[in-house]
C-alpha cells in the first residue's frame, strides 16, 4: 500500500489514505446548526482521502460543548446537507461522527434537566459552560429502558446524517465519552449486564454500532476507539483489562462488516494495536493521538509498513486545507495555531492559506 493511493472502505471511496482526524471546533450556531463557516472549513479539506467530522450530539441530552452542531431536528439536517453538498462537489468522501458526550457536559450546556452516563461517578474537577467555569455535576446512571432509548437516538442521528448527504457515520467509542466510559471500570460501576466483566462492559457498544449498521449499511459504518487514552476520568490503567475488554468489543464488531474502525493510540505499531487489528480483519485507521502530531514520514510508514490501511491526522490538516496535496510534493506546511482552536470566527478555521496561495504570496512579494 502506498499513502497516496486510492482505497475503499466499504461503501467508502478515498482518494487516498490521508483521513481528517475528528476535531473539535465549536463553529456551529447555538441551535446546532452548521453555517457558512463550516461549509467553507470542510469543503476547503475536500482533497484529503476522507474527511470525519467532528463529533456531532444526536439528542440535545448528549450535547457536551457550546458551538457543537448537531444532527437531530430539520434544520440541523438541512445545515449538513449544504456542508455535504459542497464537499462533494469539489471530490470529497465526508462521514459524520456520532457523539453521545455522556458525562462530560454540564446542564448550562445542554439545557436539560440532566445529564448522563453508564454509573453516577462524576467527572473530578471543572468544565466551561456559557454561565462560567463550573464543577463536573454528578450523571444519572441510564436505566435498562433509558439505554434502550439512547441507542435509538443513536440510531436516528445515523439515518439524519445519511438524508443529510453523509457517505457515512463513525461511532464515537473514545475520548471519554459516552461509550467509552461504559468500557471503563472505573467510569463504569454497573452491577448488571452492562457492568462487571469486560464482556459486559463491551456490551453497549456492540450492541449500539450494531444497531447503526443494520440502519444505515454496514459499509457506511466507521467506530473509533482509543484504548487507555485516559482521559476525562475514563481510566483504562490494567493492561490485561484493557486487551480483555478491547477484544471483546472487537470480537463483537468485527463480524458485521464495517468499513473501518479508527484508533487512537500513542503506539499504533505495539502489540495491543496490531492484534486488535488482526482480530477485526478490516481496514484500520491509525492515530497516534495527542501527545504529538502525525509527521509525513510517520504516516507514510504506517501504510507502506503495513501497520495501517490509512491515517487520522489532526492538528497539521486544520494548519493546511491541502494537507494531502503538500504531503505528496514534500512540501513546506503552515504551523497550527492551538490558540485558534476553539475560538470563534474564521481566523485558524478558514484562513489558512494553501501552498498555491502561500507561493502567490511569495511572488507577489518578490515582484
Amino acid at each position: 500500500m502506498d499513502l497516496f493511493s486510492p482505497a475503499t472502505f466499504g461503501d467508502l471511496h478515498l482518494a487516498n489514505r490521508i483521513t481528517m482526524a475528528p476535531l473539535t471546533r465549536m463553529r456551529s450556531s447555538a441551535d446546532g446548526v452548521p453555517g457558512d463557516i463550516v461549509v467553507e472549513h470542510y469543503t476547503q479539506r475536500a482533497g484529503l482521502g476522507m474527511i470525519v467530522t467532528e463529533g456531532v450530539f444526536p439528542v440535545q441530552e448528549s450535547k457536551a460543548y457550546s458551538g457543537q452542531p448537531g444532527i437531530e431536528t430539520d434544520e440541523q439536517v438541512a445545515g449538513w446537507k449544504v456542508v455535504t453538498d459542497s464537499v462533494h462537489a469539489a471530490g470529497g468522501t465526508i462521514v459524520l461522527q456520532l457523539m453521545h458526550g455522556g458525562r462530560v457536559t454540564h446542564t448550562d450546556i445542554t439545557g436539560t434537566d440532566r445529564i448522563v452516563a453508564p454509573s453516577a461517578v462524576a467527572i473530578e474537577g471543572e468544565l466551561y459552560t456559557p454561565t462560567g467555569k463550573q464543577a463536573f455535576p454528578v450523571p444519572h446512571a441510564l436505566t435498562l429502558d433509558e439505554l434502550e432509548t439512547t441507542k435509538q437516538a443513536l440510531v436516528a442521528g445515523a439515518r439524519n446524517a445519511i438524508r443529510a448527504g453523509f457517505d457515512g457515520v463513525e461511532v464515537h467509542s473514545a475520548n471519554g465519552y459516552l461509550l467509552h466510559e461504559f468500557l471503563s471500570p472505573v467510569a463504569n460501576v454497573r452491577e448488571d449486564q452492562y457492568g462487571g466483566s469486560p464482556e459486559n462492559r463491551a456490551r453497549y457498544g456492540v450492541e449500539v454500532t450494531t444497531a447503526i449498521a443494520e440502519a444505515i449499511g454496514a459499509g457506511r459504518t466507521g467506530i473509533r476507539i482509543s484504548p487507555a487514552h485516559n482521559i476525562q476520568d475514563v481510566w483504562e490503567k490494567d493492561d490485561a483489562d484493557v486487551r480483555a475488554t478491547y477484544e471483546a468489543l472487537v470480537d463483537g464488531i468485527a463480524p458485521l462488516g464495517l468499513a473501518y474502525v479508527s484508533v487512537l493510540h500513542a503506539e499504533p505499531t505495539g502489540s495491543l494495536v496490531q492484534d486488535l487489528r488482526h482480530r477485526f480483519g478490516g481496514n484500520w485507521i491509525a492515530n497516534t493521538g495527542f501527545g504529538v502530531m502525525t509527521t509525513r514520514d510517520e504516516a507514510l510508514e504506517l501504510v507502506g509498513g503495513d501497520h495501517a490501511d490509512a491515517v487520522a491526522v489532526g492538528r497539521l490538516a486544520i494548519a493546511n486545507p491541502d494537507l494531502a496535496e503538500r504531503w505528496a510534493q514534500d512540501a513546506e506546511l503552515n504551523e497550527p495555531d492551538p490558540s485558534t482552536f476553539y475560538s470563534p470566527g474564521p481566523h485558524g478555521y478558514t484562513d489558512y492559506p494553501t501552498l498555491a496561495e502561500a507561493n502567490g504570496t511569495r511572488e507577489d512579494a518578490n515582484a
